[in-house]
């Protein structure tokens, strides 16, 4: 491939080659069925075919393409097993690599961006792309003050081409429905078209990948790179080496698995919760594990390495408590009380009415994990839960049809989805109620929460536990005396102001 191809008739071709080409090869199939072949061996060949198609068109295309189809491999999990074997390995490579960009465009964008001295900030420059994703491609260098960096450059013409793709895509969204049964792409699509400008800015990106690199600089569990350099289309950034996540779900240990599982939630949850933004493309090729000098060495000392900040979703309080709140009570049972809490947020419109046990019914099998300590999350678990909402004849689907999800729960929602395929990918056993508690703001009552910092507060001030409980007495007598003093001087202002 010589270059991103722009052309609008181009692309739309090729994309509508897709759909084509599925119908056609299901000809094909009749065909060789009539012929004699076994439908097994036919499927399978036919699913081979597709799978291959889709990878060489939405990898050639990149843009938003390629977007679409990194956002849908982290959902491959959730494929039927006898259909999972060729899309996996096709969608996978969408995580890692694509067809690069000719170097003489890499070197033009670095003169327009850099300067015609560009070579001049780098002591070593790799023509050769490391990497290659939707909207850019990473060459490794070594910058002028001895630092080993990534230099991202952004292809030409990338935004034109992510906005024609997925305008395309969402017409021929019904088409492209059947690869993961259960899930409605169109949304999906639609969201991520409303991200393009925000990943399209390397100023953003390189805003929101500083505070995370600055949030998480002394952390033993998450590495984020931090940002050397930032213009109009190029971004670098410290280099970082480490075992793709891509690769640990191909054929990772046990230990990697459950080690790099059990970041990816901790990262998901604390995230919001540190830097006030929520990491928004959470596919296997940007992450890393990070072994240290010792592979071998203690699994408790590996860390996650995270990648691409390109989309996040600003949240400045954290995680919506709404959503910790929902959770604790629907493990507690408490379907009425969960109900309402999703009618006044707006998963409920005030034009439907459900039955509250009904929907604690429908909610429950998808937070099995919140209900116990550690939870082997699987891809025959996440295809049970895709059959059972996505299967029209399932109540469970005719009740979920009925729920909605407010605008500004979007993006959170598909990010949490998203980590749970890669979970299921991983195969990784995870302490996920560890996370929720300890980052997941409503998740804990807030009493609980008061009475642990107490305690904390207690412990390093070096009291017994006895003492310790006279303090948070003596505390609860002294707020209840303030709030008795503060209602009386409100009840006197207010007499004082009403007409004699």
């Amino acid at each position: 491939m010589s270059d991103l191809p722009r052309k609008a008739v181009t692309r739309t071709a090729k994309l509508a080659a897709l759909p084509l080409g599925f119908a056609g090869r299901a000809t094909w199939g009749l065909g060789k069925r009539i012929g004699g072949r076994s439908a097994e061996i036919v499927g399978r060949e036919l699913q081979q075919r597709t799978a291959e198609q889709l990878f060489k068109v939405l990898g050639e295309l990149k843009g938003g393409a390629m977007k679409f189809g990194q956002a849908l491999s982290v959902f491959e999990s959730a494929l039927p097993e006898e259909i999972a074997g060729p899309y996996r390995a096709a969608l996978t490579k969408l995580q890692e690599a694509a067809p690069p960009m000719p170097t003489g465009t890499v070197h033009s964008v670095l003169a327009e961006r850099l300067g015609d001295d560009w070579r001049e900030l780098f002591e070593e420059f790799e023509d050769k792309p490391a990497a290659a994703a939707s909207i850019g491609q990473v060459h490794r260098a070594v910058w002028h003050d001895g630092r080993e960096v990534a230099v991202k450059v952004q292809y030409p013409g990338a935004g034109q081409a992510l906005l024609s793709d997925l305008t395309q895509l969402s017409r021929f969204a019904r088409l492209l429905g059947p690869l993961i049964p259960g899930m409605d792409i169109k949304p999906l699509i639609t969201e991520l078209r409303d991200r393009v400008s925000e990943e399209l800015d390397y100023a953003l990106e390189a805003e929101a990948q500083r505070a995370h690199a600055e949030e998480f600089a002394d952390d033993p569990d998450v590495t984020v790179p931090a940002v050397v350099h930032q213009s109009d289309q190029v971004l670098v950034t410290e280099w970082m080496d480490g075992v793709p996540l891509s690769e640990i779900i191909a054929k990772g240990t046990e230990e990697q698995r459950n080690r790099a599982g059990q970041l990816l939630a901790r990262f998901l949850f604390s995230g919001p919760a540190r830097t006030g933004l929520l990491h928004a493309d959470p596919h296997p090729g940007n992450f890393r594990l990070l072994t240290g000098d010792d592979p071998d060495g203690p699994a408790d000392r590996w860390r996650l390495g995270v990648l691409d900040f390109g989309t996040v979703d600003r949240l400045p309080e954290g995680l919506p408590p709404t959503i910790g709140s929902s959770l604790r009570m629907t493990l507690d049972g408490e379907a009425d009380a969960v109900y309402e809490l999703l009618c006044e947020e707006g998963f409920v419109k005030e034009t439907i009415e459900l039955d509250p046990d009904a929907v604690l019914d429908y909610l429950l099998p998808i937070i099995e994990p919140a209900q116990v300590e550690e939870f082997t999350f699987t891809r025959d678990w996440m295809r049970r839960q895709a059959t059972r909402i996505g299967d029209p004849r399932s109540p469970a689907h005719q009740l979920g049809k009925r729920l909605n999800l407010p605008p500004a729960y979007l993006l959170i929602h598909r990010v949490t989805l998203s980590t749970i395929g890669v979970l299921c990918q991983l195969g990784a056993t995870v302490r996920l109620r560890d996370e929720l508690e300890a980052w997941l703001p409503g998740f804990v009552p807030e009493e609980e929460e008061e009475a642990e910092e107490a305690e904390l507060t207690a412990v390093e001030a070096g009291l017994t536990a006895e003492e310790a409980e006279i303090a948070l007495e003596i505390d609860a007598e002294i707020d209840a005396d303030i709030e008795a003093v503060s209602h009386a001087k409100g009840e006197k202002e207010a007499v004082r102001e009403s007409p004699a």
